[in-house]
């Protein structure tokens, strides 16, 4: 299975609060973030990690570049793009058919969790699941309805948003955590939203429900995002419990 890190962000908050890294270099527990990523996805037998930074970040191509010299799994793109499911789409080539898992450059998490969630998404028949949390601590999330089962139902921006379509049969207690596995089927959806002139992840998401994809939620104990220089210290507290 492949695995793909979203990395061409700009990280404008945490440079506005004295941050000098760039996001992805930053440092959680002595351990850049993405090179944390691409530790734990070689652990999980990736055949490959694809990756796409910007052209604004020299440090990080300068860093992943080098790394590539190491590690011949390692593939980068370097393109600047209007949102994060635009440099999803940039990556499409390079993941290619089959089942992937997708991943922002700040997400955080337990690693024996992630583990047993790759192995349940790799036993999964369905089309997707989506790692979540009822673990609440992001400016903007998005939330998540599902059913008994862990069905998804659908992918609200508020609490309000969710109220105003739900069903008897929904509830609404996760929100995403930035991490996404997929097959091959919702490159059709990434398409059809690309040729639409939509951008966001949670809009493609929102799509994928919409075109009948089935997708399943998986509960984590807690996944953090590093938005703010405040957050790394939550991460390192975190990953110490």
């Amino acid at each position: 299975m492949k695995f793909a890190i979203l990395a061409a962000g700009e990280g404008s908050r945490l440079a506005q609060e004295g941050v000098q890294l760039p996001k992805p270099l930053v440092k959680v527990n002595d351990e850049a973030m993405i090179d944390r990523l691409i530790r734990i996805f070689e652990q999980n037998d990736a055949e490959e990690i694809v990756i796409i930074t910007n052209n604004l970040t020299p440090l990080t191509q300068n860093h992943l570049r080098e790394l590539q010299t190491k590690n011949q799994k390692v593939k980068l793109v370097v393109k600047t793009t209007p949102s994060s499911m635009h440099s999803f789409y940039e990556l499409r080539p390079l993941i290619g058919s089959g089942k992937f898992c997708l991943t922002t450059v700040d997400t955080i998490f337990r690693e024996a969790e992630f583990m047993q969630y790759i192995d349940a998404f790799k036993a999964f028949e369905g089309d997707g699941m989506m790692a979540v949390t009822d673990y609440i601590d992001d400016e903007k999330p998005l939330y998540i309805s599902t059913d008994q089962d862990l069905n998804i139902t659908g992918f609200h921006d508020s609490l309000q948003d969710f109220d105003k379509c739900k069903d008897e049969k929904s509830v609404c207690k996760y929100i995403s955590g930035g991490i996404y596995c997929l097959n091959e089927k919702a490159f059709t959806t990434l398409d059809s939203c690309i040729s639409k002139g939509m951008s966001r992840m949670r809009n493609f998401q929102r799509q994928l429900v919409f075109d009948g994809l089935h997708l399943k939620a998986y509960p984590f104990s807690k996944i953090l995002d590093v938005d703010h220089a405040s957050d790394i210290q939550k991460a390192e507290a975190f990953l110490k419990e």
